[in-house]
């Protein structure tokens, strides 16, 4: 193998592509990135097994070939270069050639034969979205993915894809995060409901390397599968099976408390008390929702905090507590100026939504005091 490539877009390809290496890879050749040159571009792969992550440079092709080179070293290495144009020479027995103006380096490979293939996904179902849409829908859930590995479904997210509409839904047993496109999707079964749980670790990928511009990202599942492709870059992974918990039956149908606040007045609040929160044995902030004010108090043994704002309140007083965290995560999640906070007692859960509209929901189940 012979190439030519310029070092700022390999670097960028690698810096996609080496995402998708594990801390600690199942096989050897799993901690390398397979480079396989053809034509006028090299295809840069890595894998951990479950999901791959294929980024395409441009490239001069003397002679094409195929080889896996250290991950995380290469991709280090190609960062420290004085930049412009670098040539790669692989021999034959697996040895490149890597030089950039006065710069030499050599880095010893695997032969690309022994690297797994991805799987190819017979497109079922196929979804086109806009990139900026998905990423941004995307970052808004993550955070409520579980981590609990005993509950791998809660592993990842929920795509759920109507003829009308798009939801992304993701829950830990604590809180839930919900976001909602609505246009029209072409189902393979007219009228029917598509569904696919994505890892968690697939969607926090995602929603770092989609390009927040305009664009187009086209999903691609079959039965066990799913394929993103966007601009010169491909993800691959392995759905996770089994049925996801049915999340409508935790959603409350009726309120008797609703709470119109400013977001960002509420969020610095939050953010405050929270300083204090995290001092306490629980991390826990008290809200108070009465007659048009808003009363936030955190405390510990090295003091507290006490924040009144206004907010336009419908419906009987209520005293509620939350872990700081979970109630923190949706306030930076929440991108309107306004937002509705919605109760039935202190220790039911609290439903945020937007002021009109449902382009998003979250739950946060709150933590019982005692008085």
């Amino acid at each position: 193998m012979n190439i030519k490539t310029n070092v700022q877009e390999l670097m960028e390809g690698l810096g996609i592509a080496t995402r998708a290496l594990a801390s600690r890879p199942a096989r050897p050749i799993l901690d390398g990135v397979l480079i396989d040159a053809s034509e006028d571009s090299m295809v840069l792969t890595c894998s951990d097994g479950s999901m791959t992550i294929e980024s395409t440079v441009p490239a001069e092709v003397k002679e094409p070939g195929r080889v896996v080179l250290p991950g995380r070293i290469f991709a280090e290495l190609t960062r420290k270069l004085p930049g412009g144009e670098m040539s790669i020479r692989v021999s034959d027995t697996g040895r490149a050639q890597i030089q950039c103006l006065s710069s030499k380096s050599s880095l010893s490979g695997l032969t690309a034969e022994d690297y797994p293939e991805t799987p190819e996904t017979v497109a079922k179902m196929t979804l086109r979205i806009d990139q900026a849409k998905l990423r941004g829908m995307i970052s808004r859930v993550v955070f409520s993915i579980s981590s609990d590995e005993s509950r791998q479904l809660l592993t990842g997210c929920l795509l759920e894809v109507m003829p009308d509409e798009m939801r992304i839904v993701a829950l830990d047993g604590f809180r839930l995060a919900m976001q909602v496109d609505r246009q029209a999707f072409a189902l393979p079964a007219a009228g029917g409901t598509f569904r696919a749980v994505i890892p968690g670790r697939v969607m926090n990928e995602l929603s770092r390397i989609l390009p927040d511009e305009e664009g187009e990202c086209v999903l691609t599942f079959d039965q066990n599968h799913m394929t993103a492709a966007f601009g010169s870059t491909k993800i691959s992974t392995v759905l996770l099976a089994g049925e996801y918990i049915d999340y409508r039956r935790i959603l409350p149908q009726s309120f008797e408390t609703r709470a119109l606040v400013n977001r960002t007045e509420m969020q610095n609040a939050i953010d405050r008390a929270s300083l204090m929160a995290r001092e306490g044995k629980n991390n826990l902030i008290r809200m108070t929702f009465d007659q048009d004010t808003l009363t936030i108090n955190s405390n510990a043994e090295l003091g507290d905090v006490h924040e009144e704002m206004s907010a336009l309140i419908q419906g009987s007083r209520i005293e509620i507590a939350f872990n700081a965290k979970y109630i923190s995560d949706v306030m930076r999640s929440v991108q309107d100026d306004e937002l509705c906070m919605c109760f039935n007692s202190s220790v039911s859960p609290c439903v945020v939504v937007p002021r009109e509209g449902d382009a998003y929901l979250y739950l946060i189940l709150p933590v019982r005091i005692f008085q």
